[in-house]
């Protein structure tokens, strides 16, 4: 209790205290606060004056700007009024041309109309003088217009007739020279290049043997090695008075191959008895395929056409033992073939393709005497079994004209199948088939008017007519022989190629009595 009063003491102290320093922070505070005042209307002052300067200079700065711009558009203007001017003074001075220009076409229009109407009215006298002349030339003539015109028609029909017969010459001689001599030079290129042997074969073959002794064995007791052997091969036996010799009959050469080798063997064993001659028959058999196959194979290697099918290279050797006209049906395909392809070099084509088609043209051959049909139909069915391309197939079927030839692959194959089969000595054909063609080739040229009779010579190389010349005259010769040429290439089978000689000649006879 006794530091009550002490406490009490320094309370009142310490109150004391605080109001003494908050006394004197207020008047610390007044007097700051007096002098921010005084620097805040100062800086007011300050800033009143620094903006009335500003402005003054902005206010300066924005009537020189205005004159400026004043003076930039008074000048603007004044060249636009200058441009206006020089304008208007253009636009007058084209208005003035133009009106002088419409001027001058009112001018010219008017004389126009005047000219034109003095034309009309001289159409008008020129049409009434050519009426009255168009009626004294008919009066003058003693014709009418449409008696003239036929006339004029006609006149102009046997000039043009005229014309168009030498045309024809012309053409026909200036493209037969060089139609000839490119196909000369290709067909002599062609031919120098591949030169190929002919053997000539029949359908029979002989046999020669040892002595006269060998044909009783041949026979056989009772004939019967005779019938086997006809039996097993299909072929015919003749034994006749020929000499050590016996000759081997059939239509099928491949038979007719087998037969002669089975003979030779037993001919050359000695033994001769049923059991034997089938045994020498199946041998004879077995070199005979082995030969087809070998000969086939031969041909494709000599050719060098590689990727054919086995059963059409079996198909091609078979051609080693046919004929066509006398001529050996597999060197004749060889020989097209390597024809087609040095053709197909010469012009440029895909020689290889041209050799493949020539090569196989003529395979359907091979099936004639087993299978009814054509050659080109089984050739063709052929090639389309074996998986042939169409250009192949297309060639093999156009080669004889069955269907035109759309490729240039398909004519090259005809012309070097000609070729081959027109060689001297190459093909045989016989006299029925020649006496035909004569006869045919003289009955092409006397279907036409005018001919008086005509004559196949030089083997039918050439046919000679003699014109009737009182309906014939020359000119119309030379259309008439076009005409025939054109008939005996669409209608007539020959080889190589055929002259046609027009003959006209006028004789006078009389007799002094």
């Amino acid at each position: 209790m006794q530091y009550i009063p002490y406490i009490i003491v320094g309370i009142i102290m310490a109150a004391a205290g605080f109001a003494g320093g908050i006394f004197y922070r207020k008047k610390v505070a007044e007097s700051e606060i007096g002098s921010a005042e005084e620097q805040a209307r100062k800086i007011l002052e300050d800033g009143i004056r620094t903006a009335d300067n500003k402005k003054k200079e902005a206010l300066l700065e924005a009537k020189e700007e205005i004159l400026q711009t004043k003076n930039e558009f008074e000048q603007e203007l004044k060249e636009r009024r200058s441009e206006l001017t020089r304008q208007e003074r253009r636009v007058q001075s084209k208005e003035e041309a133009l009106d002088r220009k419409t001027e001058a076409l009112e001018k010219k229009d008017e004389s126009l109309t005047k000219k034109l109407k003095e034309a009309t009215d001289k159409n008008e006298a020129i049409e009434k003088i050519k009426t009255e002349q168009y009626e004294t030339l008919q009066k003058i003539a003693g014709m009418t217009a449409e008696e003239a015109t036929a006339k004029l028609i006609a006149q102009l029909e046997g000039e043009i007739r005229h014309e168009q017969a030498q045309k024809i010459v012309e053409l026909e001689s200036e493209f037969r020279d060089q139609a000839d001599e490119k196909a000369r030079e290709i067909i002599a290129q062609a031919v120098q290049r591949c030169a190929a042997d002919h053997v000539s074969e029949i359908t029979v073959s002989t046999v020669d043997l040892p002595s006269e002794e060998m044909k009783g064995r041949i026979i056989g007791r009772e004939g019967r090695n005779i019938r086997t052997i006809e039996t097993l091969t299909g072929v015919d036996l003749i034994i006749d008075d020929t000499p050590e010799a016996i000759t081997v009959s059939s239509f099928d050469p491949v038979r007719r191959e087998i037969a002669r080798l089975a003979l030779e063997k037993l001919i050359s064993d000695g033994r001769i008895h049923p059991t034997r001659i089938e045994e020498m028959v199946e041998k004879a058999r077995k070199e005979v395929d082995a030969s087809i196959k070998q000969a086939g194979e031969r041909a494709t290697f000599d050719t060098g056409i590689h990727g054919i099918n086995p059963e059409l290279v079996k198909l091609l050797g078979r051609l080693k033992y046919r004929t066509s006209y006398g001529q050996n049906v597999l060197g004749h395909s060889v020989e097209v073939s390597l024809l087609s392809g040095v053709i197909a070099d010469e012009l440029g084509v895909d020689s290889t393709l041209a050799k493949r088609a020539g090569l196989l043209h003529d395979i359907g051959k091979a099936l004639t005497q087993e299978v009814e049909g054509s050659h080109v139909q089984l050739g063709v069915e052929a090639a389309r079994k074996y998986r042939e391309s169409k250009e192949v197939i297309h060639a093999i079927e156009a080669h004889h004209g069955d269907v035109e030839a759309q490729t240039i692959t398909a004519l090259i194959v005809q012309a070097a199948d000609a070729i081959s089969a027109a060689r001297p000595g190459a093909r045989r054909e016989n006299l029925e088939n020649y006496i035909k063609r004569l006869t045919k080739l003289e009955e092409i040229a006397n279907e036409f008017e005018g001919v008086e009779k005509s004559y196949a010579i030089q083997a039918g190389r050439e046919i000679r007519i003699m014109v009737k010349p009182d309906v014939v005259n020359d000119d119309q010769m030379v259309i008439i022989a076009h005409d025939i040429v054109k008939k005996i290439e669409n209608e007539l089978e020959y080889p190589g190629q055929i002259k046609v000689h027009m003959i006209r000649e006028s004789r006078a006879i009389d007799y002094a009595k």
